[in-house]
């Protein structure tokens, strides 16, 4: 039996889906170069930047020359680590560019400044990179209250879109009974989060259950789809005409690009996700 309180049932079941609004946040253009820098650089070259380096051009792998970022997914921090990236918000739209706030609502990550205001009880297993444990979703009105505050900060920063990570947890061992209807609550309730807030919101790997979600997000980013043969399953969101994001972080540049669907912003880079390295597929 799901865990999901009253609460949050009542949440997941009363919120209007995206395309039901009529009139809904600036979504983030496609077919453009996308950039995704969640580390930001200690150079004091990129202090006024929030340590996010604006000015990179990437290589396009399958033909000459370079292109320039128009979208951008960095981290809702700044190089402090406590403090929401106001700078590189404000230097990314100096640059014509559209700022995606990344949030992670799925894992519990020890570094972070509300790290504290997780119950212990809703820790589970790692999820395999170090100080982060995934959470129990179905505990739903726990989480939303501290994932609010986070959205909350993202908007008044500046970011015009969320990037909410790490909302697949029915489909890993995370030490809980987590079902793929639990998820969807979850990740409605998120998207609801972002709307109420004035900002666009992108579903963040979870490929499998796009087809019921794609009504309820703006975008879509995803990991690995051409390494994994999963980009079929974001075609939900093509068909919508909703842009969709992937990033690819191992294999052959020319073989990455030249099996790359069509209509989806693939970009190469490394685990690390420092601005650079980063190749562009188109």
């Amino acid at each position: 039996m799901s865990l999901l309180s009253a609460g949050a049932v009542l949440i997941a079941l009363t919120l209007a889906p995206v395309s039901a609004s009529g009139v809904g946040p600036a979504t983030p253009p496609a077919g453009v170069a996308w950039q995704y820098q969640l580390q930001t650089s200690s150079s004091s070259q990129f202090a006024a930047s929030g340590g996010i380096d604006v000015s990179l051009c990437g290589d396009i792998v399958l033909t000459s020359g370079c292109q320039r970022a128009r979208v951008f997914s960095i981290d809702l921090y700044g190089p402090s680590g406590t403090t929401p990236n106001v700078l590189g918000v404000r230097a990314i739209e100096r640059a014509g560019g559209y700022a995606i706030c990344y949030v992670d609502a799925g894992t519990w990550e020890s570094w972070r400044p509300d790290a504290g205001a997780f119950a212990r009880s809703l820790l589970g297993r790692s999820n395999g990179w170090p100080g982060e444990r995934w959470l129990d979703i179905r505990h739903a009105n726990a989480l939303l209250p501290i994932m609010a505050r986070r959205v909350a900060m993202c908007e008044r920063a500046g970011f015009q879109a969320v990037d909410f990570d790490n909302v697949d947890a029915y489909d890993n061992t995370t030490g809980f009974a987590i079902s793929a209807a639990d998820q969807i609550a979850y990740d409605r309730a998120l998207a609801e989060l972002a709307h109420h807030d004035h900002m666009a919101v992108g579903l963040k790997n979870d490929s499998a259950q796009a087809k019921a979600l794609v009504p309820w997000f703006d975008f879509a980013i995803d990991e690995q789809c051409v390494q994994y043969h999963s980009c079929a399953q974001l075609d939900p969101f093509l068909r919508a005409g909703k842009p969709v994001y992937d990033v690819e972080y191992v294999g052959s540049a020319q073989r990455v690009c030249s099996t790359a669907p069509k209509g989806i912003d693939v970009i190469l880079k490394a685990l690390s996700l420092t601005a650079s390295p980063w190749r562009l597929c188109r």
